[in-house]
């Protein structure tokens, strides 16, 4: 059994995760803010290689792409608003595929959430470490 590297995210993801089990989504409360929704999968469900980027994370790199780590600005508008530098993507690998293909981790560096998405960020799951 594979144990995830970010078990110390495990208490500060809980309090967002209730809040999309409870509800489904999380929403942006300000008037001019987008509604943002997420879903949640538990780590156990990830494709192998999502756990290969996320030792990598753990880790702080070397990453098999000059992208990863960079900031990730949230332009789609569906993970929860927050100012520019807060999140950071990292390219999960597509067997098969000559480019850096379409899955990727986000982390969240305040509360240290994780999020993957396997459509290039057209929807993103928050990452439960606890199942």
């Amino acid at each position: 059994m594979r144990f995830p590297p970010h078990i110390t995210r495990i208490g500060a993801a809980a309090a967002l995760l209730s809040a999309l089990v409870v509800g489904g989504t999380v929403t942006a409360t300000t008037a001019d803010a987008a509604p943002t929704a997420v879903g949640s999968i538990c780590y156990g469900d990830l494709p192998s290689q999502a756990y290969d980027t996320l030792d990598l994370i753990a880790q702080g790199g070397p990453f098999p792409y000059e992208q990863d780590g960079t900031v990730f600005q949230n332009r789609e508008g569906v993970l929860p608003s927050q100012s520019s530098g807060y999140y950071h993507e990292y390219t999960v690998k597509t067997p098969g595929s000559d480019t850096r293909g379409a899955r990727r981790i986000v982390t969240g560096e305040q509360t240290q959430e994780d999020y993957y998405t396997s459509d290039h960020y057209a929807t993103f799951d928050l990452i439960d470490f606890g199942c």
